[in-house]
């Protein structure tokens, strides 16, 4: 944010007035970052939320009567496909990552945690014997901070997954080679000991795994949340059990990013109207039967 304001906001808007500032000149600045200074659509609208906040609480403290972001048109964010790791793929990955880390692919394949919810992790947090694992936090990285333990991302973030067979069998077999000392131990840890940092993690560990296993460039540990989000919906789960799983605030943020990951439905609507107008029951099962 710091950098957003000293690079895009500051030399436009540090000599104005707040109240002289109109919804022209806000809209010229929007397009302005886009064609002068060739920032990407979401990094836009990243940098204009940031001076739509400063606008909004000037309005609210009465120092000026309108919002001049108010009707600022952006531009619009390119929707990507999210393309899921086969399962040979993330077995693949799992056997080139550096052992530490074996459990930490398996398990954010079986779960769908966050990569921060999965550096949280500490021993208190994965029941075994009733295969459940709780996210409560998360480890965060921030330039001002560094690395630093938080809250999950929302409060529907607070949650408990439940562990299939092989995530509790590869994480019994990581505390059998990676003994944690507590149940405040970090259940994985840095080579050097303490917390995972992100940073370190995919510039010695991850990148160099996933080359080695024929991953494409570009794909970072929240394929692994894509992968379980495939797998629930390829074996029917509803939405609602979905967006729960992988902590999302609403089920139409769950749809919003996997949609076309859902069967295809034709066949069956069209089945559900022939039965409806069939001449006789008979002939509306038979058609019902022949399309699905």
């Amino acid at each position: 944010m710091e950098q957003h304001l000293r690079c895009y906001v500051y030399p436009a808007w540090e000599k104005r007035a707040l109240g002289m500032i109109k919804p022209g000149d806000i809209q010229s600045w929007v397009t302005g970052l886009t064609t002068t200074h060739g920032l990407a659509a979401s990094t836009t609208r990243t940098v204009f939320n940031t001076v739509n906040a400063v606008f909004r609480a000037a309005v609210r403290d009465r120092m000026i009567p309108h919002n001049p972001c108010s009707d600022a048109k952006l531009p619009s964010v390119p929707r990507k496909r999210v393309v899921p790791l086969a399962v040979e793929q993330v077995r693949a990955l799992s056997e080139q990552i550096p052992g530490r880390y074996k459990a930490l692919v398996l398990l954010g394949a079986a779960t769908g945690l966050r990569p921060g919810e999965l550096f949280g992790l500490q021993l208190r947090h994965a029941d075994l014997l009733h295969a459940t694992v709780s996210v409560e936090q998360q480890i965060q990285q921030t330039a001002k901070h560094g690395v630093y333990v938080g809250p999950p991302k929302t409060a529907r973030s607070h949650r408990t997954v439940p562990l299939p067979k092989m995530a509790v069998a590869a994480l019994k077999a990581h505390l059998r080679d990676f003994p944690v000392d507590g149940a405040e131990g970090w259940l994985f840890t840095a080579p050097q000991g303490g917390p995972i940092v992100y940073t370190h993690f995919m510039d010695h560990a991850w990148r160099p795994s996933c080359a080695k296993a024929g991953i494409p460039k570009g794909t970072g540990p929240h394929a692994l949340r894509h992968h379980y989000a495939s797998l629930l919906i390829k074996h029917g789960e509803s939405v609602k059990t979905v967006s729960e799983r992988l902590g999302h605030t609403n089920a139409a943020m769950t749809l919003n990013i996997y949609t076309h990951l859902w069967p295809d439905s034709e066949e069956r609507t069209r089945a559900a109207v022939d039965k409806a107008y069939a001449d006789c029951p008979e002939e509306g099962d038979a058609a019902a039967t022949e399309a699905a």
